[in-house]
C-alpha cells in the first residue's frame, strides 16, 4: 500500500498563496494517478484537481482553474498543489489521494488517502 502525508496548510489572507505537498511512501508514486480533494465544514468532499501518472495530463475543477496548479515529482515521491489568489471559499481541509488506475481517474478508484491539511483563507 501507499501511505500519503500532506503538509503546507495554514492561515493566509485572501489573495495570498500556499503550496501544499503530499509525500508518498510504501509504493512508487509513479504507479498512481494523484488527486487533491477538499472538504469544508457542512459540505461534501469535492475533487479539486488531478494529475496523471506521468504528469502529462491534469484536470482542475472550474472554481480553481487559473489559480491552482497540481504537479508531481515521481523521483521525490511528492505531489504538489500550488494555490494562488486564494479566496475565503477555498477554506477547507485538503486531502491528497492516490488511484491505481489509468487516466482519467474514476473517482471511486481513489483508494488511498492522506490525513488532510487545513487551509484557512481570511477575508
Amino acid at each position: 500500500q501507499v501511505q500519503l502525508v500532506e503538509s503546507g496548510g495554514g492561515l493566509v489572507q485572501a489573495g495570498g498563496s500556499l503550496r501544499l505537498s503530499c509525500a508518498a511512501s510504501g509504493r512508487p508514486l509513479s504507479w498512481y494517478v494523484m488527486g487533491w480533494f477538499r472538504q469544508a465544514p457542512g459540505k461534501e468532499r469535492e475533487s479539486v484537481t488531478a494529475i496523471s501518472r506521468s504528469g502529462g495530463s491534469t484536470y482542475s475543477t472550474d472554481s480553481v482553474k487559473g489559480r491552482f496548479t497540481i504537479s508531481r515529482d515521481n523521483a521525490k515521491s511528492t505531489v504538489y498543489l500550488q494555490m494562488n489568489s486564494l479566496k475565503p471559499e477555498d477554506s477547507a481541509v485538503y486531502y491528497c489521494a492516490a488511484a491505481p488506475g489509468s487516466w482519467p481517474p474514476n473517482p471511486a478508484e481513489y483508494g488511498y488517502w492522506g490525513q488532510g491539511t487545513q487551509v484557512t483563507v481570511s477575508s
